[in-house]
């Protein structure tokens, strides 16, 4: 057996700041989860056509700022005037997208703590990966625990190993593959990060005994958090910051 390797983070984690209680991956709704009591959130971070590192989950700007086109292909001066929070409610009608820098500045001034995915527009998964964890190393440098890089896309992951190997990095699986460890061990990760319901005993075992830590997405309902709990498994990332606590 492989011994898993030191983990610093909490087990329950914000899902995109506070879930669908504030609009996604603005600072608005990393405050909200922090106001639930959460020290640790994720959040999607891509590249702007000039090379900024900024939030947003989709390829396209549509859902979440009600314009046209692809967020990557725009620059960030254009990006930076968006509503990214009137979709969601007018309580939040104005609220921007946040850079990664923004939101460093918000978990470090509050000892929070990060899981940043790796979200390439398609087409630069590379070029993302490399970005994102270069900009991570040099926002979080010198602080005790770094943030959490993940990524769904094998390419972005490596891309970031190869940038900042220092950074500790997490394979994401949506779905079952059967060289899920092996690629997993190329990548240099130290966690696996699930669709919850692909975990199960003989899953956690293998991957406990492969080195990695366990987390899961996206946890909304009691029954799927309590399993998850009597499994053993590292981390939780959940929507439902008013329902589940924190501390528990």
């Amino acid at each position: 057996m492989n011994d898993l390797p030191p983990w610093h983070y909490p087990r329950w984690i914000a899902h995109r700041g506070a879930g669908k209680l504030a609009p996604e991956n603005t600072l608005a709704a990393f405050r909200l989860g922090a106001e639930h009591g959460y020290r640790m959130f994720e959040c999607d971070a891509k590249l702007s056509q000039d090379g900024v590192v900024f939030l947003m989950h989709d390829a396209t700007l549509a859902r979440t700022t009600g314009m046209p086109g692809i967020g990557g292909d725009q620059p960030w001066a254009a990006l930076s005037q968006l509503d990214a929070g009137g979709w969601h409610s007018r309580r939040y009608a104005g609220e921007p997208l946040p850079t990664l820098a923004a939101l460093a500045r918000f978990c470090l001034a509050n000892d929070y703590l990060l899981n940043i995915e790796i979200k390439p527009t398609p087409g630069t998964d590379a070029e993302t990966g490399a970005a994102v964890a270069r900009e991570a190393a040099r926002l979080w440098a010198g602080t005790a625990v770094p943030p959490l890089l993940s990524s769904f896309r094998p390419d972005a992951l490596a891309a970031a190993r190869d940038a900042v190997p220092a950074l500790p990095r997490a394979l994401l699986l949506d779905t079952p593959r059967s060289d899920w460890l092996g690629l997993a061990r190329r990548l240099g990760s130290v966690a696996i990060v699930c669709n919850h319901a692909l975990w199960d005993a003989q899953t956690v075992a293998d991957a406990r005994t492969a080195g990695f830590r366990q987390l899961s997405y996206t946890v909304n309902d009691d029954w799927a958090a309590q399993r998850l709990i009597d499994l053993g498994t590292d981390g939780i990332i959940t929507d439902r910051v008013d329902l589940f606590s924190p501390a528990a």
